[in-house]
């Protein structure tokens, strides 16, 4: 069985924009910087998904805003897929590179859990890949709700994986998903 690719989704330095307000997961960067060491160290397939805004918006090609951030920087070799929309299989080549690598597990770390990363997490479950969410690689950002009440970073992050949990896939921690790598 192939081992599973690990999908790191817009770890961009213009999610360190402040105006995006609360962040949960202060160690956030620590454990995706672990999570990718394990996965380089045993030679399982990394992919690095980064997001290009179109029509305005904070993540625009040749701006440090569209950069990667420090610690999820590709190595040589490693690809990358840039998408538009929040799901990572939307008008890219993700799942027809998945496909042909014979992938049957995916592992989806960066940001924001409840969004790119819950997108693409509910696209790969419905496509049938086995779906790991690594629960402290990845992180939200607190959102208003629709009456204005600003819903605090954890409270996001938890009760989206709270949705995708054994729905879409399986919730673990960073020691775990390295711990079933073997």
């Amino acid at each position: 069985m192939p081992l599973p690719t690990l999908l790191v989704i817009d770890v961009q330095q213009a999610m360190d924009d402040p105006a995006r307000g609360e962040r949960n997961n202060p160690e956030f960067e620590r454990n995706l910087a672990a999570v990718l060491a394990a996965w380089r160290e045993r030679g399982a397939p990394v992919i690095h998904i980064r997001h290009e805004s179109r029509d305005g918006g904070r993540f625009i090609p040749g701006t440090p805003a569209f950069e990667y951030k420090p610690e999820a920087r590709p190595l040589d070799g490693e690809p990358e897929i840039t998408k538009s929309v929040n799901s990572a299989f939307i008008g890219t080549n993700l799942e027809e590179r998945l496909r042909r690598e014979g992938a049957e597990v995916v592992a989806v770390a960066g940001l924001t859990t409840n969004h790119c990363c819950s997108t693409t997490a509910r696209m790969a479950a419905n496509l049938g890949f086995e779906t790991w969410l690594l629960e402290d690689a990845l992180a939200a950002y607190a959102c208003a709700a629709p009456d204005g009440e600003l819903i605090p970073a954890e409270t996001m992050h938890r009760t989206e994986l709270a949705s995708l949990n054994g729905e879409f896939g399986e919730v673990m921690p960073v020691s775990r998903a390295i711990e079933r790598l073997g």
